[in-house]
């Protein structure tokens, strides 16, 4: 499984952005896919993440302020977040379980600054 992510950069504080993310390969069996998040000296945190079935879960310091929506058909998972703040500012890490397996994309950085 590959996954390739577009999106991030740099955003004002109270800005919006959204995150691509394409899975490939052996795409038959994924069935999660979504975004965590690495913040310097931070440990990695789920962002948002969704079932094959539609089902999501967010992590509980953006859950007012993400959507996750996926595409099966596309493979693809977006991930609109609004109201940023500077706590967002990290490397975002695109997600997929495959078959009980876990695959990350190379991480998109975001950073949130004036």
């Amino acid at each position: 499984v590959q996954l390739q992510a577009s999106g991030g950069g740099l955003v004002q504080p109270g800005g919006s952005l959204t995150l691509t993310c394409t899975a490939s390969g052996s795409i038959f069996g994924i069935n999660d896919m979504g975004y965590y998040r690495q913040a310097p000296g931070k440990q990695r945190e789920l962002v948002a993440r969704v079932s094959f079935a539609g089902i999501s879960q967010y992590g509980a310091s953006v859950r007012d302020r993400v959507t996750i929506s996926r595409d099966n058909a596309k493979i693809m998972v977006t991930l609109q977040m609004k109201n940023l703040i500077l706590a967002d500012t990290a490397v975002y890490f695109c997600y997929a379980d495959h078959l009980g397996d876990d695959f990350w994309g190379r991480g998109t950085l975001v950073t949130v600054s004036s």
